[in-house]
């Protein structure tokens, strides 16, 4: 059991995925639903993320959905400085600032504007420090940006219990044929 787990993944562009309305989103959301049902029925209270576009911010509407069932689950987004969202669409930021005001917690982890390229290492190695598992939609054969929190998360490893949970494409896949066999 994991009192938090921390969720990360490929940002959309890493994905192909340049419109909102882009359908392999509605699978990608699915996939990361079946990751986390079984974690917050075994006990998984908090999921964090950073908020960055992609992945995490998918998570967050699939924990903030998730919240109807399973009401003590709760979303913390931790970005790595304020107002990370300034430089995005108008589009991104709506998304951005939905999380935010759903969200449990919000708390940049330094208090300051962008500043430099370690802000982001500072935040990876944060979010892995505090967190009990990482959930991370991963392809090996193709790295991206992932692989900034897979290095501390594998670094924790060795020092204690960490799980890291993939999302693989297969998964997405299997998320695709489910909905579509439902229909």
């Amino acid at each position: 059991m994991y009192r938090s787990v921390l969720i990360t993944g490929y940002k959309p562009h890493e994905l192909g995925v340049f419109d909102k309305e882009h359908p392999g989103i509605k699978y990608i959301k699915k996939a990361i639903e079946y990751r986390l049902i079984p974690l917050i029925e075994e006990g998984t209270e908090w999921f964090v993320i950073s908020g960055q576009l992609g992945v995490e911010l998918w998570a967050a509407e699939v924990v903030l959905e998730l919240k109807s069932t399973y009401s003590h689950i709760k979303l913390a987004v931790l970005p790595p400085f304020l107002n990370q969202e300034d430089q995005w669409k108008e589009a991104s930021q709506q998304q951005y600032r939905l999380a935010l005001e759903q969200a449990d917690l919000v708390k940049p982890i330094t208090n300051r504007v962008y500043e430099s390229p370690a802000q982001l290492r500072q935040k990876n190695d944060f979010l892995i420090t505090k967190s009990d598992a990482l959930l991370v939609l991963y392809d090996e054969d193709h790295p991206g940006t992932p692989t900034f929190y897979l290095e501390p998360a594998r670094k924790k490893q060795t020092q204690a219990e960490y799980d890291i949970i993939y999302i693989t494409p297969d998964d997405i896949e299997d998320a695709r044929r489910n909905e579509e066999d439902q229909f």
